[in-house]
């Protein structure tokens, strides 16, 4: 840096730049208290053989081994990647067409529109569980005359078409958000050059919400990998092992087998791979929006 050039402070005017950190250190103590503390734990867990009550054994990888050769656990978290088709694709599909509509037509009482189909996300999940499973009962009087959920090859697309009714709403509404801001001009500029409404989808709307669209797939993949709720209350997963998700795993090995250091493996393992995708959805969205 130039002679005679003041440095750049980070706190107030007047204060010495090394007491900055002080302003951020207590929302990191906070951070590291409540989620970088119980992850390191989590983490030391998963590496001893312990039930939770008497004194762990040292089991070094072995749980994670286990994830790896066990047909079951592999089989949850391929579960929970099928649920990502639900929960995700699905509902950005289904948000994307509803969205390009009523911003294209300028519907009357589009916010009242907005309320409606935000509604899911103010219920508790359980409540949303214990409904649908009453919807899906061939005994209800208005569900399928077969029992969606006790049959082997439909119980995890039923579970998942849930998530898609319960997600549908949020990206319809992130997008109708981020196409409300779009000058018009773009639009018009299209129609002069010809552009119908597809066209005029792909080189105006679609490049325009690409920032949405990452938060969007970000909280609903997110959703999908750690949902519990949904499949305690409507499958426990089942009919057999057909539904077992990882986060359920994580609960009936810690509370029901005894199986602590499993269980924080499995959670371990569960949150990389959500952290992975994440950073990948955002490192693609971010690129994209560079080029």
């Amino acid at each position: 840096m130039a002679r005679g050039v003041a440095r750049p402070s980070t706190g107030p005017p007047g204060e010495p730049r090394s007491v900055g950190w002080l302003y951020v250190l207590p929302a990191f103590l906070l951070y590291a208290g409540f989620l970088l503390f119980p992850l390191g734990r989590a983490t030391q867990f998963s590496f001893y053989d312990w039930d939770g009550v008497s004194v762990g054994t040292w089991a070094g990888l072995s749980n994670y081994a286990e994830i790896l050769t066990d047909d079951t656990l592999r089989n949850a978290f391929a579960h929970a990647l099928v649920l990502m088709l639900f929960f995700a694709v699905l509902p950005l599909g289904i948000g994307l067409l509803l969205a390009s509509v009523l911003n294209r037509a300028k519907v009357r009482g589009l916010g009242f529109f907005r309320t409606v189909v935000f509604l899911p996300q103010v219920v508790a999940m359980v409540v949303i569980a214990v409904a649908w499973r009453r919807i899906y009962d061939p005994n209800s009087g208005f569900g399928p005359v077969r029992g969606w959920l006790g049959d082997y090859g439909l119980a995890l697309p039923a579970v998942g078409l849930i998530g898609t009714w319960f997600e549908a709403g949020l990206v319809t509404v992130l997008l109708l958000a981020g196409m409300g801001r779009i000058p018009r001009e773009l639009y018009e500029a299209a129609r002069l050059d010809g552009a119908g409404a597809v066209r005029e989808f792909r080189a105006v709307t679609l490049p325009s919400v690409r920032g949405e669209i990452a938060v969007a797939l970000t909280l609903t993949v997110i959703a999908a990998l750690k949902t519990f709720d949904l499949i305690y209350v409507t499958t426990k997963g089942g009919p057999g092992t057909s539904t077992l998700v990882p986060s359920y795993l994580v609960y009936d090995n810690a509370f029901g087998k005894g199986q602590v250091g499993l269980a924080a493996a499995i959670g371990v393992v569960l949150t990389l791979l959500i952290f992975v995708i994440s950073y990948l959805i955002n490192r693609i969205g971010d690129s994209e929006a560079a080029a």
